[in-house]
């Protein structure tokens, strides 16, 4: 690049990054606390603040299902990384000792499940869900992905992970801080972190950058995400060339069936396409 292009693109890249708080709110509700401290983190590592030997930034994201951890860090990573997905892998199904190898791989020539997602991306990032049910030895991975930014396989070849955001999630807590819905939030977020502290090793979450719990959502919140859905899915249907009017009514019956106490906005969605596409559906059978 010359000097004029270096100086275009790094101007390019600061508006996104002025603008990133604004694109977290539109896709996240009900999570105004978690957001600013989200970008902080990664400003700080698209401008080549973070330290070179370890990830760009790293999180652990705990609270209830359905609540927007996973969501967060999918519009987080689309946005700075041209609208690519996180690299998932789900540690329920990494409980036991054969696990590691399943990640990095077994023998000789076995690059693993990790290896072979890190082949296809030199930067992005790498989410791992649901982490205190992952087996002992994945956690000593994860300790040297933190600590140095690399991980090594089978093959022996070593993988470099300094341009890669790290999440964990979690639901550690959960079911207390579902009790404790008219408790003040700051007394949720010590309760919730003190049985992280007793589930999850402590020199794991001291590497971490942020540590991050999430509320869990009230009805106001869907309601919000169930409109902002509900935008979405009316969008699509009519780039496919099909007009539909939504009442208050509509909405209601929506929430009637989308609105959960222990599962947030997770059955939204659901709720959200079937009704608007079965009502497509009925018109043109009806041929209207």
């Amino acid at each position: 690049m010359n000097t004029e292009t270096d100086k275009t693109w790094f101007e390019a890249r600061r508006e996104q990054l002025r603008n990133l708080g604004a694109h977290l709110h539109k896709h996240i509700k009900g999570q105004a606390h978690v957001i600013g401290r989200v970008e902080s983190v990664l400003r700080r590592g698209e401008l080549g603040l973070a330290h070179p030997g370890r990830p760009k930034g790293s999180f652990l994201f705990v609270g209830p299902t359905g609540v927007g951890k996973t969501e967060i860090t999918n519009a987080f990573t689309g946005y700075l990384f041209a609208g690519a997905k996180p690299i998932r892998f789900d540690m329920s199904e990494y409980q036991n000792q054969s696990s590691v190898e399943k990640l990095i791989g077994e023998k000789v020539g076995d690059i693993g499940l990790l290896g072979r997602a890190l082949a296809k991306a030199d930067c992005g990032t790498l989410l791992f869900d649901e982490v205190e049910k992952a087996h002992p030895l994945v956690l000593d991975l994860f300790l040297q992905i933190l600590d140095d930014a690399s991980i090594t396989l089978a093959t022996g070849e070593r993988k470099n992970l300094s341009q890669f955001y790290v999440v964990f999630t979690s639901n550690i807590g959960a079911s207390e801080a579902m009790r404790m819905q008219s408790a003040p939030f700051a007394s949720i977020e010590r309760t919730v972190m003190a049985r992280v502290g007793q589930q999850l090793r402590p020199e794991l979450v001291g590497r971490m950058t942020e540590k991050i719990v999430f509320a869990r959502l009230g009805f106001d919140v869907q309601r919000e995400i169930c409109e902002t859905m509900i935008a979405a899915e009316l969008a699509r249907l009519q780039k496919l060339g099909h007009e539909l009017k939504v009442t208050l009514d509509d909405i209601e019956a929506i929430l009637r069936e989308g609105v959960h106490k222990t599962l947030g906005a997770r059955p939204m969605r659901g709720a959200v396409e079937r009704f608007l596409q079965e009502k497509i559906t009925s018109n043109l059978l009806k041929g209207v």
